[in-house]
């Protein structure tokens, strides 16, 4: 670890210094069906379950029962076009349990109604886009899969 990452300590200094580390927690809905009282979050690697129980609890005011974890390697891909693979940062899956009797629901970010309209919108920009489309690809109906600006 560098030193030149936290402010220097000097004795007598009457600033009060508060070390945050660098940890992030995102929550997730599982793929898996899950209980209602099980909640899954994705952390940073670094953290461990005594961690992510004090983080919820002391942050947040979450009664946690139990916190089990495993580390997810990331996906290695190939870039298009190049001579290189990417690799994905790793993660921490964690299962959080919460008392018995508690339930979590994911909130309802979209209203239904708010979802009607957005859909009607979304229908009518692909009709257009489909429109585009297909003019753009009838310039070269003797090459298919040919697109048409490659045209002579």
């Amino acid at each position: 670890m560098i030193d030149s990452e936290y402010p220097l300590y000097q004795k007598g200094n009457p600033q009060l210094r508060v070390f945050l580390p660098n940890f992030w927690m995102k929550l997730v809905k599982p793929t898996v069906e899950q209980p209602k009282n099980v909640v899954q979050f994705i952390t940073s690697v670094q953290m461990t379950n005594h961690d992510i129980k004090n983080y919820l609890e002391k942050i947040y005011k979450i009664p946690v029962i139990e916190v089990n974890t495993t580390i997810v390697s990331g996906e290695f891909k190939k870039q298009p076009d190049h001579q290189y693979v990417i690799k994905d940062d790793d993660y921490r899956r964690a299962l959080v349990t919460l008392p018995r009797g508690a339930e979590f629901e994911f909130p309802e970010v979209f209203p239904e109604e708010v979802k009607e309209k957005e859909d009607e919108a979304l229908a009518k920009h692909r009709k257009e886009l489909r429109k585009g489309y297909v003019g753009f690809t009838s310039k070269c109906k003797k090459r298919p899969g040919v697109p048409g600006w490659f045209g002579l």
